[in-house]
């Protein structure tokens, strides 16, 4: 479903590439995790597959469609899940639902039939036509989520997407992602939460300094890491114990 190479980010002035010389294959209807450290380079790798920022050099295609070739096309396929809510927070979750939807192309009943489900899935339909700015965290993710799948994205790129959020919506959201990957929808998923990426991802990568350093199914992983009882102590030993902030 993706395939990259040789794909490289260096941006203005910058003294250093962000991504450098990367190749990467995922298959269709996998949930591919992509793991690493503060600046690693993996918003920077994600930014590029979502056509959001131009490579430095190397190239990607996603079913097929390039970069290049087919810009517009390929931003059909996809799906985001932005890390910050991106809703408008004085309009009601239908009538930002309804904007989204549009922008991909979706009207009339098409377009209702398909918010009206979500919602619903979603435990969301009381309070459809109540402002975004009186939600909760958890509310406002999953209409961010609804926001990103409306029009039914062959590929879903998941940025943090149960961040900051409570127990029972954490839940949710990941039920209903596993669904659509069972539906046949390509997940991209990065987070911190080292635990959930365990359990939800089929594969995994661990991105640092722009490349990625290891790969594989999460318990093959563990497996070879000496000493290691969970995803979370094969990033240590991979990435170090020093700090990684940055501004």
């Amino acid at each position: 479903m993706i395939k990259i190479h040789q794909l490289s980010k260096k941006y203005k002035g910058a003294d250093y590439f962000s991504v450098m010389d990367l190749d990467l294959h995922v298959k269709e209807q996998e949930i591919f995790g992509l793991l690493g450290p503060n600046g690693a380079g993996k918003t920077t790798l994600i930014s590029m597959l979502c056509s959001l920022i131009k490579p430095t050099s190397g190239s990607f295609s996603i079913n097929g469609r390039t970069f290049k070739e087919n810009k517009n096309e390929l931003k059909q396929l996809i799906g985001i899940v932005p890390q910050e809510y991106s809703l408008y927070p004085t309009l009601t979750a239908y009538e930002n639902l309804a904007y989204f939807g549009s922008m991909y192309g979706l009207k009339g009943s098409e377009l209702k039939n398909s918010i009206d489900e979500h919602l619903e899935i979603l435990g969301l339909t009381r309070f459809a036509h109540k402002k975004i700015d009186s939600f909760s965290g958890g509310m406002k993710r999953r209409v961010n989520l609804i926001a990103s799948i409306l029009h039914q994205p062959k590929v879903l790129f998941l940025d943090e997407p149960t961040v900051g959020v409570d127990v029972q919506s954490k839940n949710v959201i990941i039920d209903h992602l596993k669904q659509l990957n069972a539906e046949g929808t390509t997940m991209i998923y990065t987070s911190h939460h080292l635990n959930e990426a365990e359990n939800f991802c089929s594969r995994v990568a661990i991105i640092d300094e722009g490349k990625i350093i290891s790969k594989g199914i999460p318990s093959d992983l563990i497996a070879k890491q000496a000493n290691a009882h969970n995803l979370e102590d094969v990033f240590i030993a991979i990435t170090g114990k020093a700090l990684r902030d940055h501004a």
